[in-house]
């Protein structure tokens, strides 16, 4: 039975003041175990086309602006934290699935569940079909840390601040030879996960730089975004894609030199998070 990374996510903690602010990458996390490379018919390389690469390192300013940043270390192929705890496709198991399952949803159907059949153009991932005991290991030792250390951040932030802006940082491919593409898009899940003030405040940040930004096509949010986004009790999310081509190779995998002006850039975004952090908490007081 496979095993999650010890541990399945890390915590950086502001160097100074705390803002109510958690930048969250779920998807960031490159522990490729060697049991998981046995399970699977994929190369490390192959697997990683699915991985938000490097994005904790893009945000890595964000505590000296106040921020807190959660990322996981496990990857996405192995175990999908911005799914339900139990997403999974019943084709691929060899024994029944309990009820609570959620069998039917788009992502399962498409081949991205909590345990994710495919990555992209590579195929499925495993040659047969694994019992539903390893998808049970995976969701209870890593998909539920990664969750139960998100809610307690955003829990705390609420204690100390009255409010949370959980920013949920992800990557997205750019395929060649389709024109100009978005450089981000903005998931606020149309409108229901935070307020429009602050989605057009990153974006106007993204565009003052010169950026094409897009909202909610094709990504809405997933469900970090729809779960945690609860304006009307304080916490806003929104999620945060980012075009692969501004920082790095997508055949090779790795940054290139448009890693650290794209840095300057998202810190930026921070900034004016934190900032939009503080205005509201002076409406709040004056209310």
């Amino acid at each position: 039975m496979s095993e999650c990374a010890i541990p399945p996510f890390h915590i950086v903690e502001p160097d100074g003041a705390q803002a109510p602010l958690i930048v969250a990458s779920a998807h960031s996390g490159r522990n490729y175990t060697d049991a998981f490379l046995r399970m699977s018919r994929l190369g490390a390389h192959a697997l990683r086309r699915s991985e938000d690469c490097y994005v904790e390192q893009l945000f890595e300013g964000a505590p000296r602006q106040g921020a807190t940043l959660l990322h996981a270390t496990f990857p996405r192929a192995y175990c999908d934290a911005n799914r339900e705890a139990w997403e999974l496709d019943p084709t691929m198991f060899r024994d029944p699935l309990p009820d609570w399952c959620n069998t039917t949803s788009h992502k399962v159907r498409a081949g991205f569940g909590t345990i994710a059949r495919i990555v992209s153009r590579d195929g499925p991932i495993y040659p047969r079909a694994l019992p539903f005991s390893e998808a049970e290991a995976r969701i209870r030792t890593c998909w539920q840390p990664y969750h139960d250390a998100l809610a307690h951040l955003v829990h705390d932030r609420l204690a100390h601040h009255g409010r949370c802006i959980v920013l949920d940082a992800h990557s997205m491919p750019v395929a060649p030879g389709r024109g100009r593409q978005s450089d981000f898009v903005l998931g606020n899940a149309w409108g229901t996960a935070c307020t429009p003030q602050l989605t057009g405040i990153v974006e106007h940040t993204l565009t003052s730089h010169g950026y094409a930004v897009a909202r909610n096509v094709p990504f809405a949010g997933g469900y970090v975004t729809r779960h945690y986004g609860r304006p009307r009790r304080g916490v806003q999310a929104l999620q945060l894609e980012i075009s692969r081509a501004l920082y790095m190779d997508q055949t090779t995998l790795q940054p290139h030199a448009g890693f650290t002006s794209l840095q300057t850039v998202l810190m930026d975004v921070v900034t004016s998070i934190v900032r939009h952090g503080g205005m509201m908490a002076t409406q709040q007081a004056a209310e």
